[in-house]
């Protein structure tokens, strides 16, 4: 009798003790807002959800979250970004144009190579320090100066030259010019112009030091 008045009571209970069937995981990441918290629902299961609190009064918090737009969405960016697992990553490798001129190193030229454009030579000249372009019948060429304090300055400074480019087999035209100046000048004569050689050595001929070399300023008074 106890059994049976058991059973009736549990059969009149006023709610039901069945969970609800799952929901199915939405087809794209989608923010839900709560008050004082935004939470980040993964595409597929599996995936754990990032929960940010939000400061302040503002629902959005801080972070300046939105709903992805319908055309954002419909790209699949977010397979796209950085830190999700199947974002492809390339490992770049550097050009010779990112890299500095000065390490790189010369390379043999042939005489059938045409030499390097006027265009090409402009871009390449912002890399250099204190070379300008000429433009002779004979082609083009680099040509740098430098003002010392005397003459013994001047030939420091072409021994030092000569150390520096020595290892390249690529050497400039020096002039010694009176009083105090010193005159290089670059080009690839086999090519009728300027080749990449040109621009190597003009970089790290830009690295020697020359302030010990240099006129001594004047302090006035």
């Amino acid at each position: 009798m106890a059994a049976a008045a058991a059973a009736a009571a549990t059969t009149h209970l006023p709610f039901s003790l069945h969970r609800p069937p799952p929901l199915s995981p939405p087809s794209h990441p989608r923010l839900v807002q709560r008050p004082h918290l935004l939470e980040v629902r993964p595409p597929a299961p599996g995936r754990l959800a990032v929960r940010a609190r939000a400061m302040g009064t503002d629902l959005l918090g801080d972070f300046g979250a939105r709903d992805p737009f319908p055309a954002e969405v419909e790209s699949g960016f977010g397979e796209k970004v950085l830190g999700n697992v199947d974002t492809e990553h390339r490992i770049l490798i550097p050009v010779a144009s990112t890299l500095s001129l000065a390490k790189l190193d010369c390379s043999p030229v042939s005489p059938v190579q045409p030499p390097m454009s006027l265009d090409d030579a402009q871009k390449l000249l912002r890399k250099v320090v204190g070379w300008r372009l000429l433009e002779e019948e004979s082609g083009l060429k680099l040509q740098c100066l430098w003002k010392l304090r005397d003459f013994k300055c001047g030939v420091e400074l072409i021994n030092r030259i000569y150390g520096a480019v020595e290892p390249t087999g690529h050497f400039p035209s020096l002039h010694l010019e009176q009083p105090n100046q010193v005159r290089a000048e670059l080009w690839t004569s086999s090519m009728g112009g300027l080749s990449m050689n040109d621009f190597i050595v003009a970089a790290k001929i830009d690295e020697i030091k020359t302030s010990d070399l240099a006129p001594k300023k004047r302090v006035w008074a």
